[in-house]
């Protein structure tokens, strides 16, 4: 494949540069004939620019979404607003991304069907509600309750993530401050003492010698921790591994509460999204499946696809995993029967989003007394045994 820069005439006079991919300068012309374009110049570019690579974070492409809807309500055409947010785009992979999707709209493609190529970018979530929107003619609406739903994912994850990196901050430190007096402290204190001749007691005995042990045999444990951490990774990247260390996290005390209830959130937003935007609700299960972030809730919901697939209703199948509350089985029933499921939905979601902040709050609440009691347990416990010996010579020397 090479890179081709174009100059092309349209239907209506106007003059349009641009750089597109093909194998021949024909089927450069074939595609801009395909088009309705006049070809007026075709230059082949010496080298064809590699894709860029990076992160797109959310909040970029949240930003992207809602400025589609404003400019599509506004009446601006599909083409010309993608080609300004492109143009504005600060991050540059989303800005090649976007041009790459300009191109494919202009040869005939659906706007979803040109995302579609582009995952990293678009989630199936997306690109199921753009073709929704697409097809119903309300591609504004659906892009302004798109990013409105982004938005409030991406606050829900955040809150979990956050509630994560206080113990892994005050386990870091711990590590850290052991590590440190087990190297080049505890050795200080045992030249002393072997030099006093003194019997050392049991706590000084155990504390010495796991310093022995971390200065002599240091590869060991850290090949121990690595081997660890890859049968870890290989275990949970099995299908039956995620579901147990899934089942296990969500019976933690208090941790497991806030994955529930997160899950819970995530899981009725989701759905509730889709299937007032149009989407099926077979479909909606399905994407609301992939996206959930746990297996046993995964599991559960493409129970839920195969009971309504059967004409059962969803209700069952997500009573039966025990992950989801009796409420909110009993107000998905309700909206089932009433023929409003996409707006109970929403409202579980909106509960359960303040259900998360307080299972943060209570996680964070019960967390920091016990990383307190931990540090003074460990640290202190380490250097109470360094002193005891000293004790025993004072008392010596009386």
């Amino acid at each position: 494949m090479a890179s081709f820069t174009y100059t092309a005439r349209s239907f209506s006079g106007d003059l349009r540069t641009a750089t597109l991919e093909a194998s021949s300068r024909d089927d450069v012309v074939a595609q801009l004939r395909r088009q309705r374009l006049s070809v007026v110049k075709i230059d082949e570019a010496t080298a064809a620019k590699k894709p860029r690579r990076g992160h797109i974070k959310m909040r970029d492409v949240v930003i992207f979404t809602r400025q589609f809807s404003t400019m599509i309500n506004a009446g601006l055409p599909l083409v010309q607003a993608l080609t300004i947010l492109a143009e504005q785009s600060q991050n540059k992979v989303l800005a090649d991304i976007t041009r790459k999707v300009v191109f494919d709209v202009e040869s005939g493609n659906t706007v979803a069907d040109a995302m579609t190529k582009h995952p990293q970018a678009f989630s199936p979530l997306y690109v199921n509600m753009v073709a929704a929107g697409e097809a119903g003619g309300i591609l504004d609406t659906i892009l302004m309750r798109l990013a409105t739903f982004m938005e409030k994912n991406d606050a829900l994850v955040r809150k979990v993530k956050g509630a994560m990196i206080y113990p892994s901050v005050i386990m870091s430190v711990a590590g850290i401050a052991v590590t440190v007096l087990l190297i080049f402290v505890i050795p200080v204190f045992e030249n002393l003492f072997s030099s006093a001749g003194l019997a050392l007691p049991l706590p000084t005995r155990i504390v010495m010698g796991a310093s022995r042990f971390l200065k002599g045999y240091w590869y060991i444990i850290i090949g121990i921790v690595v081997a660890a951490w890859f049968a870890y990774k290989r275990y949970a990247a099995t299908s039956d591994g995620r579901l147990k260390i899934d089942r296990v996290l969500l019976q933690v005390p208090v941790l497991g509460d806030v994955l529930r209830k997160s899950a819970v959130s995530r899981f009725t937003r989701t759905l509730g999204t889709l299937v007032s935007s149009g989407v099926s609700i077979l479909d909606g299960l399905e994407i609301t499946a992939r996206t959930a972030g746990n297996r046993v809730v995964q599991d559960a919901i493409m129970e839920s696809r195969s009971s309504i697939a059967g004409g059962d209703t969803i209700a069952a199948p997500l009573k039966k995993s025990g992950v989801f509350p009796p409420m909110v089985i009993s107000m998905i029933s309700v909206g089932e029967q009433t023929g409003g499921l996409d707006e109970m939905l929403s409202k579980i979601a909106d509960f359960y989003d303040d259900e998360v902040d307080a299972a943060v709050g209570n996680l964070l609440s019960l967390l920091e007394p016990l990383m307190i009691v931990f540090l003074g347990v460990v640290v202190g416990g380490m250097v109470v045994s360094m002193y005891l010996p000293i004790f025993d010579m004072i008392n010596a020397v009386q």
